[in-house]
């Protein structure tokens, strides 16, 4: 029996009709047509398929499409602001943080939910952050200073906008 879900991906609702055991992965890239959301393993391990389910990062595909009725989704095309990438994009691109990109998606989600929380977190933190999340591609140093980058980037940004509303 299918189930009527409602979800708010990048803004935007995007109601359906679902099997009760769809996974939010397969809704996002079949359904509401997010293919930036990667298909890795289906098993939690890779990271590639990390969203932001609330706010928070998640491996879309350990969360059924019908657990995420009523709630808000960010996925990787959603942080881009029109045609101006999101600061961990530009980090990303700037300190060479992919190679293939497969596991591109998941690991700015992830480096984005960790931004949330600390503004400027140390090395350790970045690398316990990503933990959850594989490249076969780097050694992971790339990543961690794509991290690094958009921390800056970010602060900078705050402090600039502080500057201009006083």
């Amino acid at each position: 029996m299918k189930k009527n879900i409602a979800i708010n991906i990048n803004g935007v609702e995007h109601r359906a009709q679902v099997e009760p055991r769809l996974l939010l992965v397969h809704f996002l890239r079949e359904v509401a047509g997010f293919t930036g959301t990667h298909i890795g393993c289906e098993t939690s391990l890779c990271g590639a398929c990390t969203v932001l389910l609330d706010g928070r990062a998640v491996k879309s595909c350990t969360v059924l499409a019908v657990q995420a009725d009523g709630r808000s989704v960010t996925t990787i095309e959603g942080l881009a602001q029109g045609n101006r990438l999101h600061a961990i994009q530009e980090g990303f691109w700037e300190e060479h943080g992919l190679q293939c990109g497969y596991c591109t998606p998941g690991m700015i989600m992830c480096a984005h939910d960790l931004l949330e929380r600390s503004a400027t977190p140390t090395e350790q933190e970045i690398r316990q952050a990503l933990d959850g999340n594989l490249c076969r591609c780097t050694g992971y140093q790339h990543i961690v200073n794509s991290v690094q980058a958009a921390a800056r980037k970010l602060g900078k940004r705050k402090a600039t906008r502080a500057v201009a509303a006083d």
